[in-house]
């Protein structure tokens, strides 16, 4: 049994952090503004008291801005965050002061992280002193006492960041992270800039400190062997949203998620006899000031649901099909000049005549039936002609599916907790392993 399992097993079921529908947006819908970035776009997540929560996904897909809008350095749009059954979002002033008491963060890059400019002893005794905590005696005393229980010694307190190792400038991290006693601490990454001796000791620290002093973690990675050892649950997340959460080794051993699926498969196997099928997503996630209307992960999921009509095509010619989509789906969001807005009002516009080139690449030795070649001449047309949203519209109409067109719900699979965000849980369609198999 892991020390996560055990771990877990000792815990209560007390929730310490209840999300919902938290939003996250930069910048605005002004009529001259570009869309917003949706950076978190509606996650609702459990965190138990005494716990370590891991949150893993590709890069962009929202974890760090997640992690920060929980601990209010980023101002949620919209959604609720209760820490022990307080909204934190609508405190402010001395109350907000004294709830961050309760909630710190460990920075991903020890390198930045820290002030060079100040000793270590000032660095850790700072939210002491911004929070006036005790006298100056005391708060040094305080120092002293982190400094040596993350592994550092009393010296250490007038040397400057400089001075140290990746690995020790981390510890005075977390050592500054619990100056004032939290509750609940924000891992960003916290080994990823170190080496794998120097990461194992920072995750042995991590996890004493954690039965040490009683705290609750929120472990941001991309390591997904890391979180596998020290989480108890873990969330997976894609473009801003909660794609599957459940307990760490039954997520691991069955994920039932296709993007859960395609991100595990993506894990460096020691044994070089393994034949375990492996999924590589196409692509990269679409932008999040323009992402998908239906689910986020349908411009890149392996057990998409296809339209009525469309079930016999093959498999090459329903790859190209959503791959030409994504290339049109770029084509819209080019800012057109004055002078290409004049040519395409005069039917003389020619910016994307590699459309043809693109078509050609993707459908080479591909079949390519009457009732998909309509829709394809018909896109190509109107891309070349400057209308690329009128090309994005009309393949969005002959080839979108339940997939595209509506976001799913979060299903709940099994009994003890475990959720799913895909349209395949539901029962008209086939579950997500046949899909991938077909």
């Amino acid at each position: 049994m892991s020390q996560a399992t055990q771990r877990h097993d000792d815990t209560d079921e007390e929730t310490l952090i209840e999300v919902r529908n938290l939003e996250k947006y930069y910048g605005d819908d002004g009529m001259f503004s570009p869309p917003p970035v949706k950076a978190v776009d509606g996650v609702d997540l459990d965190i138990k008291r005494g716990e370590t929560f891991g949150l893993v996904g590709e890069s962009g897909s929202g974890k760090s801005t997640l992690g920060r809008t929980l601990l209010r350095l980023e101002q949620a749009t919209s959604g609720t965050v209760s820490f022990d059954g307080t909204d934190i979002t609508t405190l402010e002033g001395s109350d907000l002061k004294r709830w961050r008491r309760n909630a710190q963060i460990v920075f991903q890059d020890p390198e930045s992280s820290l002030n060079d400019r100040m000793t270590v002893g000032e660095i850790v005794r700072e939210p002491l002193d911004a929070h006036d905590k005790g006298t100056e005696r005391e708060r040094r005393k305080r120092v002293m006492d982190l400094l040596s229980r993350v592994g550092l010694r009393e010296e250490h307190y007038y040397r400057y960041p400089h001075q140290f190792s990746g690995g020790q400038r981390q510890r005075v991290g977390i050592a500054r992270a619990l100056a004032l006693e939290p509750e609940f601490v924000v891992l960003d990454e916290p080994v990823s800039a170190l080496d794998v001796s120097v990461q194992a000791k920072i995750i042995t620290l991590l996890e004493d400190l954690q039965e040490e002093f009683d705290l609750t973690y929120l472990f941001i990675a991309h390591d997904l062997s890391v979180v596998r050892h020290i989480c108890d649950r873990v969330a997976v997340m894609y473009l801003g949203k909660i794609m599957e959460v459940g307990e760490t080794e039954e997520l691991y051993e069955d994920p039932v998620n296709p993007y859960t699926k395609s991100l595990l498969s993506a894990i460096p196997r020691p044994d070089p006899t393994d034949e375990s099928e492996r999924t590589t997503l196409p692509g990269t996630p679409p932008s999040p000031r323009d992402p998908p209307q239906g689910c986020q992960f349908s411009t890149r999921c392996p057990a998409k649901i296809r339209p009525e009509g469309f079930e016999e095509v093959s498999e090459e010619t329903w790859d190209a099909i959503e791959r030409f989509r994504e290339i049109v789906r770029e084509r819209t969001r080019v800012e057109l000049g004055t002078v290409d807005r004049v040519k395409r009002r005069a039917g003389l516009f020619s910016k994307y005549d590699d459309i043809d080139e693109a078509v050609k690449d993707l459908f080479d030795g591909v079949e390519r039936p009457p009732v998909v070649d309509d829709h394809l001449t018909y896109a190509v047309e109107q891309v070349k002609a400057g209308h690329p949203q009128d090309a994005r519209e009309r393949l969005h109409e002959a080839f979108g599916s339940v997939c595209d067109r509506e976001r799913p719900a979060h299903h709940q699979v099994g009994d003890r907790g475990r959720e799913s965000y895909c349209h395949r849980h539901r029962e008209e369609y086939d579950d997500v392993e046949s899909a991938i198999r077909r």
